[in-house]
């Protein structure tokens, strides 16, 4: 039986690789993103098995609506990828634009929890399904500017724990995959645009790709239904923990 895949944040980066890897692998994938044309192009490349859906997980109803109107042949959710998500600014908090904070808390605390609310019934009633919840190091390791951001993915880590005990079972998996440094269009969110800011993040080393990551997700969600893969922390191997901060006088 092939799986029924529906990634959120198709548009690029995990998300559009998460899509490709899966239905490299002959699972029917809904791609759903805000940016339709997009994920209408991925639908294009990638053939008849995905199903392009215009989404913004922020929007409770919208969400609610288009999981309750999937087509019959799509509705069957086995994987959910809560990949949608993104960080804004890099600045101290006491100098955040509070419009930032609220946008990132809406995107990756809120609507992921708006999406595992919408299809998490179905998987119980069946008796299987997959949730896997995209967090980040940002999480678990705090660094100077992180603070929102940071507080989200930790959010998403300790409500993935909190899932799975909910689940226990119903035969429901959770899995929560939380990155660290990987080229995508992460950094130019993150700095508005700033392609220079953007690439020097990267300067110098090699980060991981939106194809690691989703080879990890590909590989969680395809070990045996009796294995559940609570976490998953990788980072590029040039990346690795930073020694306190001290402030010094004089």
């Amino acid at each position: 039986m092939s799986l029924i895949v529906f990634v959120t944040g198709a548009s690029s980066g995990f998300g559009a690789a998460v899509a490709r890897r899966f239905a490299a692998d002959g699972a029917r994938v809904v791609a759903a993103a805000r940016r339709v044309d997009r994920v209408r192009d991925l639908a294009a490349e990638l053939g008849a098995r995905v199903l392009p859906l215009a989404l913004d997980v922020r929007d409770r109803a919208a969400v609610a609506e288009a999981v309750a109107g999937l087509p019959e042949e799509f509705s069957a959710v086995d994987v959910l990828v809560n990949n949608a998500g993104l960080a804004l600014g890099l600045g101290p908090a006491q100098d955040a634009d509070l419009d930032d904070w609220d946008q990132m808390i809406d995107t990756n605390c809120k609507g992921l929890v708006y999406c595992t609310r919408a299809i998490l019934p179905g998987m119980v009633e069946r008796g299987r399904g997959h949730v896997i919840n995209l967090g980040s190091v940002a999480g678990a390791y705090p660094y100077p500017g992180g603070n929102v951001y940071g507080g989200t993915k930790a959010f998403v880590h300790q409500f993935s724990l909190n899932l799975r005990s909910d689940v226990h079972g119903t035969g429901v998996r959770v899995t929560c995959v939380e990155p660290g440094m990987a080229d995508t269009e992460f950094s130019l969110v993150r700095f508005s645009g700033d392609q220079a800011k953007a690439d020097n993040v990267y300067s110098g080393m090699r980060p991981m790709t939106a194809a690691d990551i989703a080879e990890s997700i590909h590989w969680a969600a395809t070990m045996p239904q009796h294995v559940n893969v609570n976490t998953i922390e990788l980072m590029a191997t040039a990346q690795s923990f930073a020694p306190f901060q001290v402030a010094r006088e004089g």
